[in-house]
């Protein structure tokens, strides 16, 4: 059983920075890894995946230029670096992952617990 462990989050203040952090263990032959995140009211929304095996990356244009996803195979773990974050960027931030490639679209397989973040103005 595949398990992910979302861990990172915290309160900052606008235009700071913060990484997240997403551990795989278990069956890990996971091909499509990403972040998601879910504002109170509003629908998951993808924010970044990344292809675990050839690093190919796609991230929502709310974010682009922003935030970078990347990945340590070695570790099983993809981060997402979160620079000059804005207090819409507040919510709670979801690690997911598939087995099968990101090019069949974002992964909702498997989920993380979930970790919060926080940006005052």
């Amino acid at each position: 059983q595949v398990q992910l462990v979302d861990s990172g989050g915290g309160s900052v203040q606008a235009g700071g920075s913060l990484r997240l952090s997403c551990a795989a263990s278990g069956y890990t032959s996971l091909k499509c890894m990403a972040w998601f995140r879910q504002a109170p009211g509003k629908e998951r929304e993808g924010v970044a995946r990344i292809s675990v095996r050839f690093g190919a990356t796609t991230y929502s244009d709310l974010v682009k230029g922003r935030f970078t996803i990347s990945k340590d195979n070695a570790k099983n773990t993809v981060y997402l670096q979160m620079n000059n974050l804005k207090p819409e960027d507040t919510a709670m931030y979801y690690c997911a992952a598939k087995f099968d490639y990101c090019s069949g679209g974002w992964p909702t397989q498997f989920w993380g617990q979930g970790t919060q973040v926080t940006v005052s103005s």
